[in-house]
């Protein structure tokens, strides 16, 4: 098994590439800066190549949903890839953000890729003692303390949605195609996202 694969996954399927060969030597992916653009600027500086075989895609045809505790996760028939995310917290960093856009290679480098991790200072202790989140850092992550950042300056506005997109498109492309429809989530995490 390879852990922390999600942002890694997010750049190849944000920049429509799916045929690549990954090797790595570890448990995990390295957590870089905590975003999938390391990812998408190694990949821009390689090059992708079109291929000769024809692209296929998962068309949705009627409303799937998936839902527990609060949370869901549903993806809607739609001419296009649409993407609508909405988190909600009872922070005062955070509480309520919300993202909703037409998935293409331009809007997801320039404005999703670069989101990084983030999480609550109180669960870093727990994450560390089960064994979780080996490869998160002050450096590659944005860490909420209880009224405030604690370290690093946001990139945007709403970083912490864009995370959350880029999380779930990295979580959906493990179904193995681009999925033609408008996918909505409430608060859906990695649990939610890949039921």
């Amino acid at each position: 098994t390879v852990k922390t694969v999600e942002h890694l996954l997010a750049a190849l399927a944000g920049l429509k590439i799916d045929n690549a060969v990954v090797e790595i030597d570890g448990p995990e992916i390295p957590g870089m800066d905590g975003s999938a653009w390391p990812f998408v600027q190694m990949f821009r500086k390689a090059g992708v190549r079109e291929q000769s075989i024809p692209k296929q895609y998962i068309k949705i045809k009627k409303p799937i949903e998936v839902s527990i505790d609060g949370k869901f996760a549903m993806i809607l028939p739609h001419p296009g890839q649409k993407i609508s995310y909405t988190i909600s917290f009872d922070h005062p960093v955070l509480r309520r953000q919300h993202l909703s856009f037409s998935l293409n290679e331009a809007y997801f480098a320039e404005h999703i890729a670069s989101a990084r991790t983030f999480g609550f200072l109180k669960d870093a202790e727990e994450l560390k003692r089960r064994g979780l989140a080996k490869g998160v850092s002050l450096d590659n992550s944005v860490v909420i303390g209880e009224t405030s950042i604690l370290n690093n300056k946001l990139r945007y506005h709403d970083e912490f949605v864009r995370h959350k997109v880029l999380d779930f498109i990295g979580d959906l492309s493990l179904v193995g195609h681009p999925i033609i429809g408008h996918l909505i989530a409430f608060r859906s995490g990695h649990s939610v996202n890949i039921l």
